[in-house]
């Protein structure tokens, strides 16, 4: 199964696959907006410490009545004293309008390139420039005209390196996906446990249903959310519904098969009373008809049975009864028949009194053929009941193995039958799923092996 076939079949794999997207979705914008926000707040800062040092600047400048301009205080933050600590200042400007006309320590002997832009009075800017050994710097600037020469201009421009910008924005990046990422795998687990819990009553549904299926229960058992009870109700309802069907086919069939035999048996009862060829003729096709009746009403109680849910039979009471029936009726040939120790667990996925029609034909065909002995024993595997009956009587061949499986077919006309036990046992077992096959017997006759499905 591909991939996205197996997500659009499974309602889990759909709701963990929207659950991912969305947690992924949402950490990835939460965590891209709050790097942002921290980052325009540290720019933010920055900016402000600038504008300090700025404002500070403008009020320590002092020019001389000649025009020369000096600083009245050294500005407050050490690093300006320090080459190339990070933190910058300069002045520009005066009568002939250097470029670095006064310079901070930190600035050793370089001078800051300011972008060629017009400012007003007092007017702050603020630009992205080149700094120091590769550097790269956050540069403001104001233009100031002192009173005492009013046509004289100084640029005044405070700069700091960008690394004091992106190193806290990258250090708390680095955090935040940490802890992001331990939200998300936090959530995904949570996700995973809210969908099993959420579906843990699909789950325990399906057993019930399995159960059902197996014969535990006919109905589907426990108590079910809001959500799903409806739908347990309507397949208990649509359980009961079958259940009452199938009986009612078995009532009518069982009615059907009463109003034939009836008139079957006055029919039979009549050709007795008469010594004629239309009277044997009579008896041969009343015979007839009421061994295709008991076959056709065996099939159909099969079929019916078959689908329906919910059937068990234990096979330890089935065989001791038929068991039972067997050494009163072949008492007079002192059989042994025996049944190997078959435990309790041991049981079918059908109707009792289909079991007992399946196994009273085997027990029943090999009783007729054997010579001494018959035995029955059973094992299961694979979801399968295996019984298997063996006598020590003559034996079928091959052909005959095969023909005797046909309705009406009997190895031998001298014996009596109707010649549908077998085919009978046969069609039972394939209406529920199994099926019947014969085998050379390891006591010397045949062995009947009849598979059903296990309950």
């Amino acid at each position: 199964m591909s991939g996205p076939t197996a997500i659009h079949r499974s309602l889990r794999l759909r709701l963990l696959a929207g659950s991912l997207v969305w947690i992924i979705a949402a950490v990835a914008i939460t965590g891209f907006l709050l790097a942002d926000l921290f980052g325009q707040h540290v720019r933010d800062r920055v900016d402000a410490e600038l504008h300090g040092h700025l404002d500070q600047l403008t009020a320590l400048l002092e020019v001389a009545a000649d025009g020369s301009a000096a600083l009245r205080l050294p500005l407050s933050d050490p690093r300006l004293s320090r080459p190339y600590a990070g933190l910058y200042w300069q002045i520009d400007g005066g009568p002939q309008g250097a470029i670095g006309l006064l310079r901070s320590r930190s600035l050793w002997d370089t001078a800051l390139a300011v972008p060629a832009d017009a400012l007003a009075d007092g007017e702050v800017h603020v630009h992205d420039v080149a700094g120091p050994d590769t550097s790269r710097l956050r540069m403001m600037e104001r233009l100031i005209r002192p009173a005492e020469h009013p046509d004289t201009t100084y640029r005044l421009i405070v700069a700091i390196d960008t690394r004091q910008i992106d190193e806290p924005v990258e250090e708390f990046a680095t955090l935040l996906g940490a802890a992001l990422g331990v939200l998300a795998l936090g959530l995904i687990v949570a996700a995973v446990v809210q969908v099993g819990v959420g579906l843990a009553p699909l789950g325990r549904m399906r057993a019930a249903l399995g159960a059902v299926r197996d014969g535990h229960t006919r109905r589907l058992e426990g108590d079910y959310p809001l959500e799903v009870q409806p739908l347990v109700d309507e397949l208990n309802s649509q359980l009961a519904h079958d259940e009452a069907m199938v009986e009612r086919a078995r009532t009518q069939a069982g009615n059907l098969a009463h109003a034939v035999k009836t008139p079957l048996a006055i029919l039979a009862n009549a050709a007795c009373n008469e010594d004629s060829a239309l009277a044997r003729l009579v008896d041969e096709q009343v015979g007839d008809a009421r061994r295709q009746v008991d076959y056709h009403l065996a099939r159909a109680r099969a079929a019916a049975a078959g689908q329906q849910a919910g059937l068990k039979t234990p096979l330890r009471p089935v065989v001791d009864a038929l068991l039972r029936v067997m050494r009163r009726m072949h008492t007079a040939r002192a059989l042994h028949i025996e049944s190997a120790d078959l435990p309790d667990t041991l049981a079918c996925r059908g109707d009792a009194q289909d079991l007992q029609e399946m196994l009273g034909n085997l027990l029943d065909n090999a009783c007729k053929w054997a010579a001494t002995q018959v035995r029955l024993s059973a094992s299961v595997g694979d979801g399968r009941l295996t019984v298997y009956v063996d006598d020590d009587g003559p034996g079928l061949t091959e052909a005959q193995r095969t023909a005797v499986l046909a309705r009406g077919v009997r190895a031998d006309e001298h014996t009596p039958g109707s010649g549908l036990g077998l085919a009978i046992a046969h069609d039972l077992a394939l209406a529920y799923g199994g099926d019947l096959r014969l085998d050379p017997a390891p006591l010397g006759g045949l062995r009947a092996t009849l598979t059903l499905p296990a309950a």
